[in-house]
């Protein structure tokens, strides 16, 4: 479920006609910054998460000793 040649030009007739030439590099950086901003939080929650795990892995380990 694909989209054809058509459609994907059609999509990019209607962005420059609502954003205008100038608009769309802007409108591309902007969604890069926003993607780079994403991955860095979605890695910086799961090195959070991993370092709690290690530490409850650790202080369950002293509990048994």
């Amino acid at each position: 479920m694909g989209l054809s040649t058509t459609e994907i030009l059609v999509v990019v007739i209607v962005i420059l006609i609502l954003f205008g030439a100038k608009k769309i590099p802007e409108l591309a950086r902007s969604l890069g910054r926003a993607s780079y901003e994403f991955k860095k939080a979605k890695e910086d929650i799961a090195n959070e998460v991993k370092a709690a795990e290690e530490e409850a892995a650790e202080e369950a380990a002293s509990e048994d000793k």
